[in-house]
């Protein structure tokens, strides 16, 4: 008879009543997690709390005691451990690359025009990417997915749920225009070899402009057309993607690093009236009252750069504590190493915002820069980041603070459901760990 050790057989079960909960919990079943400690980000801490799970959303929270646990409910019992509102990446490339080694496997960015309006993230969105059930297993629930840096104007983002059909996870498309700004852009030459895209930062600009030009003057000339009915009217794509925000119903993340890039690209933007979101902003210190005075919010990544050569050595580490002391509303992105966001580094956001708080951002700041900011910035505020009553089941519970690399995620409900705690990685642990 072969033996199995207690503690396998105590896994095993384990993982199997996870992965039937997820496979067999539909989302309209009411779940009770009880005794917690709520982080509700909203409304402060609740040391000993009831979160009730309805439908996929959230029905019901408070301190145990003021809490009417419904009939037939799943008790879920959480004593001891830490409770809080899914995570939300506000730079991802999920979806548009897999092994960035692979070519085959990278719909990053289209390098056929440096002004891609027109681009919209949701058609090449790759929902079964092996990197989202890792990002998932850390407390990861939602994100926007953005074209990589290297365009001018790269495209569209959208924000996504990170479980479900690709249809499900799209939460919103076209929810952002990508824009960036700097010494990146630049190319030296075009396919052939010739200067065909702008090679400095006048050019850049110039362009910039002159794009937006070109797109107040097909507004006019489309208004015109259908005031007379004219069906010969051709549309141009590029310039019928702009308009939402030119008209300002839709944020511009703009893409910039350098301190007087920064002022360079806020001039254009306040000259055609863009809704700004700044993003990166690694060296601006010397700049930081003006993006306060421009009242835009700020998406923060990488944290972990290197500071210049003219800077303090905690320069960037401190950026985010320097922006929310002006009253700046910040986002933390799980971009690294100073350049684009990476989809495989999204699993360390939660420790970006963490780093952020040893430098010197109140806890409670930071923790909102990974939850609620985040959807507010893209119009997701009154469905996510918080856990309040009638916004969607996105929820996490660890055995510590989110913020610290030590703390293990346990369960991860998405929408109501109970989503497996299984990812590629995992599966390999398993397999070479026999």
């Amino acid at each position: 008879m072969r033996f199995v050790a207690p503690v396998t057989v105590f896994v095993a079960c384990l993982a199997g009543s996870i992965a039937a909960l997820a496979a067999d919990t539909p989302s309209s079943s009411v779940v009770a997690i009880v005794g917690g400690k709520l982080l509700t980000v909203s409304h402060g801490t609740i040391d000993n709390g009831v979160l009730i799970l309805a439908d996929g959303k959230i029905a019901a929270v408070g301190p145990a005691g003021s809490v009417k646990i419904p009939k037939g409910a799943q008790i879920v019992d959480a004593k001891g451990l830490t409770v809080y509102p899914g995570l939300i990446d506000p730079e991802s490339n999920f979806g548009l690359t897999e092994i960035s080694a692979d070519s085959a496997t990278n719909d990053l960015e289209e390098r056929s025009d440096e002004i891609m309006p027109h681009m919209h993230v949701s058609d090449a969105f790759h929902s079964d990417t092996e990197l989202i059930p890792v990002a998932r297993l850390n407390g990861i629930t939602n994100a926007v997915v953005a074209p990589a840096s290297g365009d001018s104007i790269a495209g569209q983002d959208i924000f996504i749920q990170l479980y479900g059909s690709r249809e499900q996870m799209m939460l919103g498309t076209d929810v952002a225009l990508a824009m960036n700004y700097g010494a990146e852009q630049r190319r030296r030459g075009g396919p052939t070899g010739r200067a065909t895209f702008p090679s400095t930062r006048m050019g850049l600009v110039t362009e910039l402009r002159q794009t937006f030009l070109d797109t107040q003057d097909y507004m006019a000339k489309r208004d015109a057309a259908a005031k007379k009915s004219d069906a010969a009217f051709k549309r141009d794509l590029k310039f019928e993607a702009l308009i939402p925000y030119l008209k300002g119903e839709r944020p511009v993340v703009i893409g910039v690093y350098e301190a007087y890039d920064v002022e360079t690209i806020m001039h254009l933007a306040q000259e055609f009236h863009l809704r700004v979101i700044l993003n990166h902003v690694t060296h601006t210190q010397e700049v930081l009252d003006e993006i306060a005075a421009w009242k835009v919010p700020v998406i923060i990544g990488s944290i972990y750069d290197a500071p210049r050569a003219n800077e303090r050595y905690d320069a960037v580490f401190t950026l985010p504590a320097e922006l929310a002391k002006r009253g700046v509303k910040i986002a933390i992105s799980s971009a690294d190493g100073g350049g684009p966001a990476s989809s495989h580094s999204a699993r360390n956001l939660p420790y970006a915002a963490g780093f952020a708080v040893g430098y010197g951002l109140p806890y409670d700041d930071a923790l909102k820069a990974i939850t609620l900011n985040v959807a507010e910035m893209f119009g997701f505020g009154d469905k996510l980041g918080s856990l309040d009553v009638g916004k969607m089941a996105n929820v996490v519970l660890a055995n510590g603070d989110p913020l610290d690399v030590r703390t293990d995620v346990k369960q991860v409900y998405i929408q109501g459901v109970a989503v497996p705690m299984v990812s590629r990685q995992t599966q390999l642990r398993d397999e070479y760990s026999k």
